[in-house]
């Protein structure tokens, strides 16, 4: 009976303990995001040093006390390894991200289908942006893909030219044409979706061209070459089975 007491008043004690834990760190949200106004906190936790708790606001890492007295800005060196540990966690934090593939305008994209098509990768590409053409030729060494090519013109003069891709009788030809022949799209109006498009990339914190999501989710920022695209593909399937 003793021992059934002491048992439950540890128990007690740990769930009073867990509630006053998650009492804390949502007052201590209510106190951050006044300075961080139309921002999410999309994380916040306590870490093991200085009794200091670190918040994730639009991608980036700051730290704060349990008052929310001070916002500290900067980088946590592991003085024993010499290493960034602010580093480490926006890197965990960046692989962890997903983008699910189907909350994509993807009925807006220049849509490619090569072989079966079975395996599918969306790029936020610009059509004056040099790394997208370069991965523009490493695409073409991948095959039973369906590639979903969504126009995000984000550096000067990319909103026409995009426009006037999208307009081209044959937008497939007209986007292979200019990305890996540098020919240019004959002028032609209509209604495009790239507002739209912009509007999903700034969703979904794309900040620059190209970024590739896989089926899994999975976000790539840049270039990459066809061997690395390849493992991105073969992983998302597996995760997809």
């Amino acid at each position: 009976m003793v021992v059934q007491l002491k048992l439950f008043i540890l128990i007690l004690a740990l769930c009073l303990f867990s509630s006053m834990t998650w009492a804390n760190e949502d007052a201590i949200k209510e106190a951050i995001q006044p300075h961080f106004q139309g921002a999410e906190i999309e994380s916040l936790k306590k870490t093991p040093y200085m009794g200091l708790y670190e918040v994730v606001v639009s991608g980036e890492i700051f730290y704060t006390d349990e008052k929310v007295d001070y916002f500290f800005f900067g980088h946590v060196i592991d003085t024993k390894t010499r290493t960034s540990l602010t580093n480490k966690r926006l890197e965990e934090i960046k692989t962890a991200r997903r983008i699910p593939l189907d909350s994509l305008p993807l009925e807006h994209a220049i849509k490619v289908v090569r072989g079966n098509g079975e395996r599918h990768v969306a790029v936020f590409t610009d059509p004056n942006c040099p790394y997208c053409k370069q991965l523009e030729k490493e695409l073409l060494d991948i095959t039973d893909v369906t590639i979903y090519t969504l126009l995000y013109p984000v550096l000067n003069g990319s909103a026409e030219l995009s426009a006037k891709i999208w307009c081209s009788d044959n937008q497939i030809k007209a986007w292979d044409d200019f990305m890996l022949r540098g020919v240019a799209p004959k002028a032609k109006d209509c209604e495009t979706p790239l507002t739209a498009l912009l509007q999903s990339g700034q969703k979904n914190k794309v900040t620059g061209t190209p970024t590739l999501i896989f089926a899994d989710g999975s976000i790539v920022g840049g270039m990459i070459p066809a061997a690395t695209i390849e493992q991105k593909l073969g992983q998302a399937g597996e995760v997809g089975k």
